[in-house]
């Protein structure tokens, strides 16, 4: 039988070949491992991957679930940088299912974190602000939308991005 962290790697690696059946097979066999093992920082993960691995099916409502119950161990282990990391992907399902004044109160959360924190990695703070930019564009408040696309632009030319560069240059002309 194997562990949850071979289970996870197994599904990872499905994912990238686009086996989507299999790596949810494996995620999902992970958290059952976890949550019986009571291993939270491994159910913390398996719960992530096997959320990911629904939004790649388009089921959003599932995916929420997984990483709201997530965001909540997070919460309860004192680890800011996997909280903020796990808020800012609910955040990312909150805005895209519409539920923008949660999105908000995500990105605002995963931000502040990333802003406190001196190991928060460049790519994961420009990724929560590229985010918080969307939803502000969607929303109509460009001008609010605008110094976050220039901070995370900097962010992304810092770590070598060029999509995300990209992407910041094309939102700050529109």
């Amino acid at each position: 039988m194997p562990s949850p962290d071979e289970l996870l790697s197994h599904a990872a690696q499905a994912r990238r070949e686009n086996r989507i059946s299999d790596a949810y097979r494996d995620a999902e066999e992970a958290v059952k491992l976890c949550r019986q093992a009571g291993t939270r920082v491994g159910l913390i993960r398996a719960l992530k991957m096997l959320g990911q691995i629904q939004r790649d099916q388009e089921r959003p409502e599932d995916a929420t679930k997984c990483y709201f119950e997530a965001a909540a161990m997070c919460r309860e282990e004192a680890d800011p940088l996997r909280l903020a990391h796990t808020v800012r992907h609910l955040a990312d399902l909150y805005r895209d299912t519409g539920r923008l004044e949660l999105a908000e109160g995500c990105y605002e959360e995963a931000i502040s974190i990333y802003r406190s924190d001196t190991r928060t990695a460049p790519l994961d703070f420009a990724n929560a602000l590229r985010g918080f930019a969307v939803l502000k564009d969607v929303a109509g408040a460009r001008e609010n939308a605008r110094p976050l696309w220039e901070e995370a632009r900097s962010l992304y030319v810092t770590v070598g991005v060029l999509e995300g560069v990209a992407e910041c240059n094309a939102r700050l002309k529109a």
